[in-house]
């Protein structure tokens, strides 16, 4: 193997741990701050997490693209020909759809809610943005976990090309 390989798929799992590692501490935070019930911590927390978004998970996404698709051209993998590698970009597409299209407006639309409560949240209303952002965001943490595994266990499924009868 050689060290272009090994420096771009380096660079691929570290931002693969910090990309989901930022995920996973925001739901952890985001319950955590729920179960208070106050707005003032709520709120801090929903701005937090935007701001871990804006750090922690929209850069490495970069760092995954460059050190993936480097590693496989450096290491002769046809990109959408090899299974576990055009499954795990379509997963991470999925990821990508549900955050921007759901995840981050539901976690703005939250925070301007709890911004305009003042010190009584209209709870239904933020339990049903919740509850849209639990789902979506299961989906923007699954999706991308799911390719992990992929990534690890390279099974033998079929790529694009397989799919398309070629």
């Amino acid at each position: 193997m050689s060290h272009m390989y090994l420096g771009l798929k380096l660079i691929h799992v570290l931002a693969v741990a910090l990309f989901l590692g930022n995920i996973t501490t925001g739901v952890f935070w985001k319950a955590n701050a729920d179960r208070t019930r106050d707005p003032r911590i709520i709120g801090n927390m929903l701005e937090g997490i935007i701001r871990a978004d804006r750090l922690f998970t929209m850069p490495p996404i970069l760092f995954i693209l460059i050190g993936g698709i480097g590693a496989a051209i450096a290491g002769n993998y046809p990109i959408l020909g090899t299974g576990w590698i055009f499954w795990s970009i379509v997963l991470f597409t999925l990821s990508g759809i549900a955050f921007m299209a759901q995840v981050g407006p539901l976690q703005r639309k939250m925070l301007a809610l709890v911004r305009q409560s003042g010190e009584t949240l209209d709870w239904a209303a933020y339990r049903s943005l919740s509850h849209g952002w639990e789902i979506w965001g299961a989906v923007a943490l699954v999706a991308p976990a799911i390719a992990v595994v992929l990534m690890v266990m390279k099974p033998a499924i079929p790529g694009l090309g397989a799919l398309l009868g070629k």
